[in-house]
Parts: structure tokens; C-alpha cells; sequence
């Protein structure tokens, strides 16, 4: 049956629109003002509240399978769809690995049976996450066109080469792990030039990666990046992440860069773990469900519009992902939320509905707050 969504302030990356949207199909059929149709369909009247494009994370870590004590694909998903995150891209840096037919099978059908968000699992690059055996690109393509080693870094340049080539020759994306960054980003930087490839850089934290990054892209060469909602929200914060989070001067200039679209997108990086894991020394941030609230705290500060976030959380990542998602156009997954942006509030840990909470964050202010998400039109969260 049709679904008729009526008095709706659509906002995307493109602009603005009051109005009705009829989906059908998990599909937008169309956008207008003052939207009837003849024919049976189910009516829903939004009040003018605020809709904006489903969140699309490219890097994620569900855990699953392995260490589902941290968190498993059915608690990441319902932490995703609390954040407004419609789409997720899980790494493969799950135990066994994510490197095979096998393992991907596993994930792709516990997502498909959850039936809760759109879930793309990461192959590795490398068997076993290491730099040694290329994994079998051909069969794991049947499953993604997303491949990386992320939570370990290539660290043999003979290896990045021949996996750039590859990238180059099978037409995926290789989304990069780098650490010391500034050094390894600047190799793979050099190697993608002398070989070609489709190159993702994650999770930058540097004025000098950026810079570094620029100089890439003013060559034509094919590079996307990444930056966290902690490494926008933070500087000089000692808490266990990888990478480290930056300085004041790397946090402004990583900001300006957002303002002149020098950075592709955000990505959460979620990393949940257990009390005990993060207290032995696993570096990372659980931050799914509050990530729209503190880049949207920091867009406010700094008077970035809000077309320019849900550019980076929707609209661009879907580009990449080459997904038909991401806008409010005719044509496109009906995959939205319904969200408050004028709420002024702090997080609140104790609340997440993720299998862990370790955050530096608890009590800090955000802004807006996710009320509903929408997975094909049909309500999830």
C-alpha cells in the first residue's frame, strides 16, 4: 500500500521544502504541495515537523561475529536507527575476520532477517586482516564493493600498491586505516599516484592529513576522506582513540575544512566495547545514537548550515556508495527521520540502547534530537 507523509518540512543537502512526500514501494513516488490521490493509501500526518534524509555511516564496527558481547548486528542496528542512521557500513575487524564468502553470508542474512537498516558489511583487504594475501576480491564482491583492513594499517607498501591496482582493476573502494597518519596517508597518497585506484582515507584527525589530502585531490587523483564526530567535536582530549584526538589548531582547521567541503563526509567510527576492554586500553568511542546531536552542536557554533551536514551525512556517502539515497527526490529510497532541531540537551550514557556506553562525552551538550526513522518508508525506530 501507498503511504501518503502529509505537512512535512523536507529538508536535505539541496534545500528546503514544505510539503507532502508519497512513497510507495519504499520508494519517494513524489514530493508536492497539498499531495491526493484517488486510490486507497495510508495517511500520515507529520504536523510540520522536520524530515531529513537517513543518516549513512561508511564506518561502523558491529562486532559481529565474535565479540557480540561488545555488541552484535541487531543491538548496532537499533543504536543506528535511535541515531538516525538508516544505512550502515560495518568493518571487518570481527573474529573470525570478515574476509570470506562464509562470514559474509553470516552478516548479510542476520541483518536481512532483523529487517531494521540498510547494512553493508566491509570485506578485508587482507586474509586475516593482514598484509600478506590479498582476499578473494572476486567472490567477496558479490557481497560489497567495500574492502579494508581498518583497525589494522597496511604497513607493507608492496601490498597498498597491489591492492590500489586492484581497486583500480575491479572498480572497489579501499577505505584505509593510517596510523602514524600524517606518514602513512602521505605513502598511499603517492602510491595511489603512481598506480591509480579509488582510495577512502578514514577517519582524519590532522591539519596536516587534510592539507596532504587537498594537494591529492588538486592532482585529480581519486581520494575521499572522513572525519568523526569526535574529532569535530574535541581537541585536546585524552581519551583512547585511534587516531589520537588532535589539537585545538588541527580541530579549527579541520572545521574550515568542512565549511570548503575539503572533507567528503562524517563516519562514526563506532567502536563499542565493554567496561573491562576499554579499561585494559581498546581505543575507541561508542557514539552512533548521539553523533547527529554533536555534529549538529558544533554545525550551530560555527554557523555551518544544515544542508551542508546532511551533505555529509547523507547526500555524499550515498554518492560514494553509489546508493539511490541520501535526497528528497523523486525516484529515491524513502529513508528519513523526523527530528527536533531546536533541542538543547546533554548526553546521557545511561540511556544508550548500544550493548556499551564508553563515551568521554556523558553530560556534554548537543543539539536537535532524533523523534522517528524511516527505512523504506516503513517506521523502524
Amino acid at each position: 500500500m501507498k503511504k501518503l507523509f502529509k505537512n512535512l518540512r523536507l529538508i536535505d543537502a539541496d534545500g528546503e521544502f514544505l510539503g507532502d512526500m508519497l512513497v510507495e514501494a519504499g520508494k519517494i513516488e513524489k514530493i508536492g504541495k497539498n499531495i491526493d490521490i484517488d486510490e486507497e493509501c495510508e495517511r500520515i500526518d507529520l504536523k510540520n515537523k522536520t524530515a531529513l534524509t537517513g543518516f549513512i555511516d561508511m564506518h561502523s564496527h558491529f562486532r559481529d561475529p565474535g565479540f557480540t558481547y561488545k555488541e552484535d548486528i541487531i543491538t548496532g542496528s537499533k543504536a543506528a536507527l535511535k541515531g538516525g542512521y538508516t544505512t550502515v557500513c560495518a568493518m571487518a575487524n570481527t573474529k573470525p575476520v570478515t574476509d570470506s564468502k562464509d562470514v559474509l553470508e553470516y552478516a548479510v542474512n542476520k541483518a536481512k532477517n532483523a529487517d531494521l537498516i540498510n547494512y553493508i558489511p566491509i570485506s578485508a583487504i587482507g586474509k586475516n586482516l593482514e598484509d600478506k594475501e590479498l582476499v578473494d576480491i572476486k567472490e567477496n564482491l558479490k557481497y560489497t564493493r567495500l574492502f579494508s583492513n581498518d583497525g589494522k594499517t597496511v604497513l607493507s607498501d608492496e601490498f597498498m600498491e597491489k591492492a590500489l591496482i586492484k581497486s583500480r582493476e575491479m572498480n572497489f573502494l579501499l577505505l584505509t586505516h593510517c596510523d602514524p597518519e600524517e606518514e602513512i596517508i602521505e605513502r598511499d597518497l603517492k602510491l595511489l599516484e603512481k598506480v591509480g585506484g579509488n582510495l577512502h582515507i578514514c577517519h582524519i584527525s590532522t591539519k596536516k592529513s587534510l592539507i596532504l589530502i587537498k594537494k591529492a585531490k588538486e592532482k585529480g587523483l581519486n581520494v575521499t576522506c572522513e572525519i568523526t564526530p569526535h574529532h569535530t567535536y574535541s581537541y585536546n582530549l585524552d581519551y583512547k582513540v585511534a587516531p589520537k584526538i588532535g589539537t585545538k589548531e588541527d580541530n579549527e582547521y579541520l572545521i574550515e575544512g568542512i565549511k570548503n567541503k575539503d572533507i567528503d563526509i562524517h563516519a562514526t567510527d563506532h567502536a563499542p566495547h565493554s567496561k573491562e576492554d576499554k579499561e585494559k586500553g581498546a581505543p575507541g568511542i561508542d557514539n552512533i545514537e548521539v553523533a547527529f546531536a554533536m555534529l549538529n552542536y558544533i554545525y550551530d557554533k560555527n554557523d555551518i548550515p544544515i544542508q551542508r551536514l546532511l551533505d555529509m551525512m547523507s547526500k555524499r556517502p550515498a554518492e560514494i556508495l553509489r546508493l539511490k539515497k541520501g535526497l528528497f527526490k523523486e525516484g529515491y529510497d524513502a529513508d528519513f527521520v523526523i527530528a527536533d532541531l531546536d533541542y538543547r540537551g546533554i548526553i546521557d550514557k545511561d540511556k544508550f540502547i548500544s550493548k556499551s556506553n564508553n563515551t568521554p562525552y556523558d553530560k556534554k551538550e548537543i543539539k536537535g534530537n532524533i523523534l522517528q526513522t524511516y527505512v523504506g518508508g516503513e517506521r523502524k525506530w
